[in-house]
């Protein structure tokens, strides 16, 4: 059973991402599963930070983008959710090829949500895993 409340698809994702910090960084959405996002980002000379590495704040961003969206698309039409708090726990360096984000609800409530982003490497191995509580808004008025 999908948790989707709003229309969603990869091309939705990708045209709200259009000149915003998603598509500077390259930022591709990948999939939309019944209860998942999924999305990628290069590690390339936009996201690598000075030794090298994929930048730990680029993860994060990875995080914020996918958990945000799928957020907003799993609330009620005309709620927004915007960002209450997130972390991040680095586990295992990536310097070349791909990072792909999976995020997944850990809880949808009335007011707010959490969701779990899922971060690996070309390699399958974990690289970073964050979660983001969403406050989800009401309409005004």
């Amino acid at each position: 059973m999908s948790i989707w409340k709003k229309p969603i698809s990869v091309e939705q994702l990708t045209a709200s991402g259009a000149n915003t910090a998603v598509s500077h960084l390259g930022i591709e959405l990948t999939e939309v599963g019944d209860d998942f996002l999924r999305g990628r980002v290069p590690v390339d000379e936009r996201t690598r930070q000075p030794f090298g590495l994929l930048h730990g704040g680029v993860s994060v961003v990875l995080a914020e983008t996918l958990g945000s969206m799928g957020a907003f698309y799993a609330s009620p039409e005309g709620h927004r959710a915007v960002g209450l708090d997130i972390n991040a726990n680095h586990l295992r360096a990536a310097t070349s090829g791909w990072v792909t984000g999976t995020a997944r609800p850990v809880h949808i409530g009335r007011t707010t949500q959490v969701w779990q982003i899922d971060m690996v490497n070309d390699a399958g191995e974990l690289t970073c895993v964050s979660r983001i509580t969403m406050a989800v808004l009401a309409p005004k008025g």
